[in-house]
């Protein structure tokens, strides 16, 4: 083969070798994750979720999108259940939801380094929905400007299998009314602990407003508990820490329909109650307390027209 032609059988092999490298690249780009992602109302799952191309679900949008990355709606519309095992932010923009009929609304089982950010969305269980937000696993989740109702389990599960945290900031939990479902449910498992804080929340016409159980830490600020048909706050323990502190809160009209129920509940050996500068009216039990369990008053209170008052194990002063 004469050197002319050997320079273009190399050159073919070299051009034959760009093509393919091209089409990896391609091929590549086309499954990379977005950082940012986008549903529609009007969009499909087979999109890249781009804002030009959006997704439909918020399952669709998940697998496209980075680890620490967003999901935001482009438009009003239900963009189904989901289930999250990496850091992530869905933001509803207001405009967005989740019908969750007959099962979850939002399940996260991600990593110990993994943040949840829940933002600006509304959860509808349709009345059999099982829970609005369950929790397994993750370092953080953050409910930020949000609504859940219509569930016969908890509006928020929190159920850590380690130690880990939830914020609640601006959120309405209300009519989720199962035998054993209410609010938010604070109930670490195993080895795991939970660190909670919840402010301007409004957990109302529930089954319970708030319930913390053993290896539970939590804290509640200007918020309102009312209308609940058991205990509007209750902090239940067997054989561990459950500690509720609140602040600067309505505890009203609860516990008419169960009898020995009503607005601040504290029981079992390590059951705390820390309560300051808040208001506790028309409910059966004002302040209760079962088997050992504590509430402890800084003596600033208003605890009045209940169907039984009742009084805190102890009162410290401010300092």
């Amino acid at each position: 083969m004469s050197f002319r032609g050997q320079i273009a059988v190399g050159g073919s092999r070299v051009l034959r070798g760009l093509v393919c490298i091209g089409l990896m690249a391609i091929s590549n780009v086309g499954f990379a994750q977005a950082t940012r992602t986008w549903v529609s109302g009007v969009g499909d799952d087979a999109n890249p979720c781009s804002r030009t191309a959006p997704c439909k679900t918020f399952a669709g949008a998940i697998s496209k999108t980075a680890a620490g990355g967003e999901i935001d709606v482009l438009d009003p519309g239900g963009f189904g259940a989901v289930t999250i095992t990496k850091s992530i932010t869905i933001d509803g923009s207001n405009l967005g939801g989740i019908l969750a009929s007959l099962t979850n609304g939002v399940v996260i089982n991600a990593g110990p380094g993994d943040v949840v950010r829940l933002r600006n969305i509304n959860i509808n269980g349709s009345g059999n929905g099982l829970a609005g937000v369950r929790f397994l696993a993750g370092k953080a989740l953050h409910v930020e400007n949000a609504k859940i109702y219509g569930f016969v389990g908890y509006g928020i599960d929190f159920l850590p299998s380690t130690v880990s945290q939830l914020f609640v900031n601006d959120v309405k939990i209300s009519n989720n009314r199962g035998a054993s479902g209410g609010g938010i449910q604070v109930a670490p498992s195993g080895a795991g602990g939970a660190v909670v804080s919840i402010d301007n929340a409004k957990l109302e016409n529930n089954t319970t407003g708030l319930v913390a159980r053993n290896g539970s830490i939590v804290s509640v600020r200007r918020s309102v508990a009312s209308g609940n048909s058991g205990n509007g706050l209750i902090a239940v323990s067997t054989t561990d820490l459950a500690e509720i502190s609140v602040e600067d809160c309505l505890v009203a009209n609860n516990g008419a329909a169960a009898g020995a129920a009503g607005g601040l509940w504290a029981s079992g050996p390590m059951g705390i109650l820390r309560i300051s500068d808040n208001v506790v009216t028309n409910n059966e039990y004002g302040l209760h307390v079962g088997s050992g369990g504590q509430i402890i008053s800084f003596g600033n209170n208003r605890v009045i027209d209940n169907t039984i008052d009742g009084s805190p194990t102890s009162t410290v002063a401010q300092r």
